[in-house]
């Protein structure tokens, strides 16, 4: 049995394989496992996640596999609302342009719950947001669809949004902490379990062994590395479908799964940490969150662990994470971190580390959070269709049925995925 792919979903359908007593081998072409998961450790030796991190409401698979994992769960240090700032001012939380960005999140939300299409199917989000009045008030929105779901706005339709929102229960779930989609962090980061993960699995895990293609026959599958060929009964392809679609196939893939790969493509975004002796934000003004207007709009949270030592993290997204790839690593610090001086004082420009990745420019993953329908397509919506070809079954959060696109949805393909194999090889025997 051979996985393709050694995120969290490639990893979770091995690892369910391997304890029912089959053979399996994944396949990972990057040099390190967890995909769109990776854990660093800062000098002051606190582990930060720079790529997926956070636990949501309702995510109990990912709460049950960190505590057999061994890690331990906190909850994010949070305001009710985050502070949003325009340059060195901050917008009230009460007054037109919040009350304009109110009735927009409203009318969206409205809209999804009874289907959106319509002029919806083809109208980009960034068409959409041109009817907003003030400036203020569509950056806002700009910048919280940017960060929420990572596509460039002129290449995702409001169809692809408004499909999002329904499916993961309403804009409160995508964009809140307590409560939401952000709730809780790992101490000793997220990506330590696809790293134990992976250990557990010990010489079943290839890294460096980028799949090429796949040929099915009457016995099973082979797969074609750089290293030489995979013989096996069957293969999950646990990879996004813009990736998948690096592969040839043999026989060619029905109508059905090459539309979706080709009519998907991975997002953009950029994610840094910025390690502080302490938070000492917390002793100015209590919290340090805030979605930023000016460019390159964003998000920042307060990732600290308990105890310390203090963890800013920021997020950029879309075409404005692209915009600073221009700048150096001391460039893109600086570009962000200044801006919240005004807010959190000059401490916030002298970090004693800073990390950072850049997730589009991964040849590995390709992007994140999840791959994303181009405009007037319907292939890339959530959850993405996994019907078997053959001996070739697919996993990936994109094709949860529950919370796809966040880690609890990887955990959960991976799950299933194995479930349908470990099926399939006993109807087979008999």
């Amino acid at each position: 049995m051979a996985v393709v792919g050694a995120g969290m979903s490639g990893l979770i359908a091995a690892r369910k394989l391997w304890r029912q007593g089959i053979d399996v081998l994944v396949l990972e072409s990057a040099d390190r496992p967890g995909g769109r998961m990776m854990t660093e450790t800062s000098p002051l030796g606190s582990r930060l996640d720079l790529g997926g991190q956070w636990v949501g409401r309702g995510h109990h698979r990912f709460t049950a596999l960190a505590a057999e994992l061994g890690t331990e769960m906190f909850p994010m240090h949070t305001p009710k609302v985050p502070e949003v700032v325009d340059g060195s001012g901050r917008i009230a939380t009460v007054g037109p342009t919040m009350l304009a960005v109110s009735a927009v999140l409203l009318a969206w939300e409205a809209r999804a719950r009874r289907g959106a299409p319509g002029k919806w199917a083809s109208q980009t989000v960034d068409e959409w947001l041109r009817r907003v009045p003030g400036r203020k008030a569509r950056r806002l929105l700009e910048v919280l669809v940017s960060v929420s779901v990572t596509a460039d706005l002129d290449r995702y339709s409001m169809h692809a949004f408004a499909e999002a929102v329904r499916y993961q229960g309403g804009l409160t779930a995508m964009l809140s902490t307590n409560g939401g989609a952000q709730e809780s962090l790992i101490v000793e980061g997220a990506g330590t379990l696809t790293e134990r993960l992976a250990a557990d699995l010990g010489a079943r895990l290839l890294t460096g062994h980028r799949v090429t293609s796949i040929h099915q026959d009457d016995s099973g599958v082979s797969l074609r590395t750089a290293s030489g060929t995979v013989r096996a009964d069957k293969a999950i392809v646990s990879v996004p479908p813009p990736m998948s679609a690096r592969i040839s196939y043999d026989p060619p893939l029905p109508a059905s799964r090459a539309a979706l790969e080709k009519n998907t493509y991975m997002g953009s975004v950029y994610k840094a940490i910025a390690v502080y002796e302490r938070p000492f934000w917390r002793e100015r003004k209590g919290h340090a969150e805030f979605l930023l207007l000016d460019h390159p709009g964003g998000a920042v949270f307060d990732t600290t662990p308990p105890d310390g030592p203090g963890h800013l993290c920021v997020l950029v997204a879309g075409a404005e994470a692209r915009e600073l790839d221009r700048l150096g690593t001391a460039g893109r610090s600086q570009a962000l971190l200044r801006r919240l001086v005004p807010r959190l004082g000059p401490e916030v420009l002298t970090p004693v580390s800073w990390h950072e990745k850049s997730w589009h420019l991964d040849e590995h993953v390709g992007g994140g959070y999840a791959a994303l329908a181009i405009p007037g397509t319907t292939d890339g919506y959530l959850p993405m269709p996994s019907q078997p070809v053959g001996a070739i079954h697919w996993a990936g959060t994109e094709t949860a049925s529950e919370h796809a696109g966040y880690i609890e949805g990887a955990i959960e393909s991976g799950e299933r995925a194995a479930r349908e194999v470990i099926k399939s090889l006993a109807h087979t025997a008999q």
